[in-house]
This record gives structure tokens, C-alpha cells and sequence, in this order.
């Protein structure tokens, strides 16, 4: 199987021996706190889960600026975005050597993780400036992911961590969040050499679906990781248990068995195109998977990115050193009225606009809150009519 990034073994920081969990706990239960924002409280669970390895928890501002700038730590370890743990208010924690790490998502804030502090250090105004650049590569806050990083604060808290839950991933996603490692055994257990990975935020289309299809069939791969994101997204995006819903559907009646696993893992959404298109292909590879689907505007969102932007940098040499994962660069995908099947666009060079069923999203959402049948050359009616319920109730209320 692929190693995993930087490492010969998976290097997940949940505290698995139950009994040392608990005195864990105890010990957090006396320790200065820190509520975490979600950002953060994501970047932990990814650590716990074993998708950020090798880290070993938050990096310091040396580090920080320095994957920022050059995608590597100060010690050479290749990492396209930092991994952070910001606030701005330090008053509870100032001169703290161990700090109880608390979740902002469940009410009662229980405690996420331990944390070792190694540094307290602020970050100037120009340095938040130029780490949202370089991620995001703007700095307008018109741009969620960036409206976000901006938010976090300007006091960094860096040092290893030990993570005691999965926030509410494990509960609320209970039969779809799994563990890098857990994703690695299945693998095994499947007797899968070759997988290809897909990435989602939205409920997929026949689009989305035959893409999978054709990087499989082009691959000759043994089956297909579907990874949806679980964590937070921004306004107007389908919640999670939805597309969730409407995933599963579509593999249970259009994907042959065993060939397909269907899982999530507990990230909120960056937006930043082509840098978090390569934090996925590192996700992928401690997964176990050998290929990741690239497509059309990765990981963006609005124009901020050209549409082949998160393809083309992984043609970067610093890249392609650093990853044992391959991509596999998928163009925009449509259902073709001449050939009657979907196309990736690039493949039907004799093909005018109208011969192609497409669909804006605003014009899905438009529909599907109307009752509207989408058409079937554009998704399964099944998923349609999981979304179509969805959207419905919204305007109900």
C-alpha cells in the first residue's frame, strides 16, 4: 500500500488505550482552558484522525510563514497550508505550559484536546496578510475562506497535541466519518492496490458520477473513495447529512457493489483552490488511496481561481517530490445530447453548448425548490428527489 506523507507509518494523535484517555480527561479538567474556534478545532481532529500526518500538532509562526511562502516547514517537511491554532484572547492561557483544548461545536465545550505549549507568539498584521496570500491567493474578504483565516485572531499557540474525541463527527456521522487508518484497513481488507480518490462538498450529479467511472476505467483502478467533507461550509451550501444521503443513493443504485467506499472526514472548507487541492492530495495519500480526481475549479469557489489553477500546480517540481500520490486531471464533465452519455468537455471537441445538458447551480436550486424535475441527464431522479425534499422544506420556513 502507499505510505503515507513524510512517514513509513500512519501517525494519528488520538489517544486510543481508553484507560490513559480517561486519566487524560481528569488531567484536562485542571488545566487552563482554551475554547477553540472551529478552524482550529478542525485542525485537531485531522490530527487525531491521522490525515495531517506527521504533525504532531499547531505549527509556530517560523513555520507557519515558511509553508506559507515556500510549502515546507523550517526542517523541510513539504505542507501546502499551515496548520494553526489562532485566537484573540490569550488572558486565560498566558504562561501556561499544558492547556485543555475545548470544542466549540458541542455545547458544554468538552474538551477536544491536550495541548504541550511550546510558543505564544503574535503574528503582525502584514504577516496575517501575507499567509492569507499566499493560501488564498487574495485578500479580499469577499472570499469566505479568507473572511475566515482573517477572523481567527492574531495570537498563534504552537506545541504538539494529544486528541481525546472526534468532535461531533464520530456521533452525528456516525455510518460516513472514518479515520485515516480506518480508511487504510478497509482498503487492506478489500484487497484494493489502486484507489482512486474523489473529493466533494456538494451532492454529486451524473456528472460527478461518471467522472468517477471514467477515472476508474482509465486508471484500471480497484475501486473509489468518495470523501465528503462534514465540517462547516459557507451560507447557501448543502448541510452534510444531505448530501450524505443523496451520495449513498446514487452508489447503492449506479455503482456496481464493492466497488465504491462511501466516507467523510471532519474538515471545515477552505476554499482556497489550489492550495487546499493539494492538502486533499495529501489527505488521500494517508488514506491509503494511489490517485486523486482534480477537476475543473477544485476546491474553489466565485472567480477567484482560474479553472485549471488547482490542476496546474502540481506541476510544481516541489510538489511532485514530496507526494507518492498521482492526479488525475479531469476536465468539466457533461451529458453529451449527440453521444448520448457524459463527456469530459475536452473530449467532445466537434461539440457546441447546446449540445451539452448544463445547469447552473442557481438554476438546480431554483428548480428543485419549485418541485421541478431536474433532468435525468443531469442527475439520477433518486438523488433529485432527495435534494428536491431539502430545498423544499428551506423555503418552508
Amino acid at each position: 500500500m502507499i505510505k503515507p506523507h513524510g512517514a513509513d507509518i500512519l501517525k494519528p494523535l488520538f489517544i486510543e488505550n481508553s484507560v490513559e484517555r480517561n486519566a487524560l480527561l481528569e488531567e484536562a479538567a485542571s488545566l487552563p482552558a482554551l475554547i477553540l474556534n472551529s478552524a482550529s478545532a478542525a485542525n485537531a481532529v485531522m490530527l487525531g484522525a491521522g490525515y495531517f500526518t506527521p504533525l504532531e500538532g499547531y505549527m509556530n509562526v517560523a513555520d507557519t510563514l515558511s509553508v506559507a511562502e515556500k510549502m515546507q516547514t523550517e526542517n523541510g517537511l513539504f505542507w501546502p497550508v499551515p496548520c494553526i491554532n489562532c485566537t484573540d484572547d490569550i488572558t486565560a492561557i498566558e504562561g501556561s505550559s499544558t492547556i485543555a483544548l475545548l470544542d466549540p461545536n458541542i455545547e458544554g465545550n468538552p474538551v477536544l484536546a491536550i495541548q504541550n505549549v511550546e510558543a505564544i507568539e503574535s503574528l503582525s498584521e502584514a504577516q496575517i496578510n501575507l499567509v492569507t496570500k499566499q493560501i488564498f491567493g487574495t485578500l479580499d474578504t469577499g472570499h469566505p475562506g479568507v473572511k475566515t483565516f482573517k477572523g481567527l485572531g492574531k495570537y498563534l499557540i504552537s506545541g504538539p497535541i494529544k486528541v481525546l474525541n472526534y468532535s461531533y463527527f464520530e456521533t452525528d456521522f456516525a455510518s460516513t466519518f472514518r479515520t485515516a487508518l480506518q480508511i487504510r484497513n478497509q482498503i487492506e481488507q478489500n484487497n484494493w492496490e489502486t484507489v482512486v480518490a474523489f473529493q466533494t462538498r456538494n451532492p454529486m450529479h451524473r456528472a460527478h458520477e461518471e467522472l468517477c467511472k471514467i477515472a476508474q476505467e482509465s486508471i484500471n483502478a480497484d475501486g473509489i473513495l468518495i470523501h465528503m467533507l462534514l465540517g462547516r461550509l459557507k451560507p447557501g451550501d448543502i448541510p452534510a447529512d444531505i448530501r450524505d444521503a443523496a451520495i449513498r443513493k446514487m452508489v447503492e443504485l449506479y455503482f456496481p457493489k464493492n466497488t465504491v467506499m462511501v466516507t467523510g472526514y471532519g474538515f471545515d472548507m477552505l476554499y482556497a483552490g489550489p492550495r487546499e487541492a493539494v492538502l486533499h492530495a495529501v489527505f488521500r495519500q494517508n488514506a491509503g488511496c494511489t490517485h486523486l480526481i482534480v477537476g475543473r475549479d477544485h476546491a474553489g469557489v466565485g472567480d477567484f481561481y482560474g479553472p485549471f489553477d488547482a490542476q496546474t500546480i502540481f506541476d510544481n517540481n516541489t510538489i511532485i517530490d514530496a507526494l507518492d500520490i498521482e492526479i488525475f486531471k479531469a476536465d468539466h464533465t457533461a451529458y453529451s445530447k449527440k453521444l448520448n452519455k457524459v463527456v469530459m468537455l475536452r473530449d467532445a471537441t466537434d461539440h457546441t453548448k447546446e449540445d451539452f445538458v448544463m445547469l447552473s447551480g442557481t438554476r438546480v436550486r431554483d428548480m428543485l425548490a419549485a418541485g421541478e424535475d431536474l433532468p435525468p441527464e443531469f442527475a439520477r431522479p433518486e438523488v433529485a428527489e432527495i435534494l428536491m425534499s431539502y430545498y423544499q422544506q428551506e423555503e418552508n420556513l
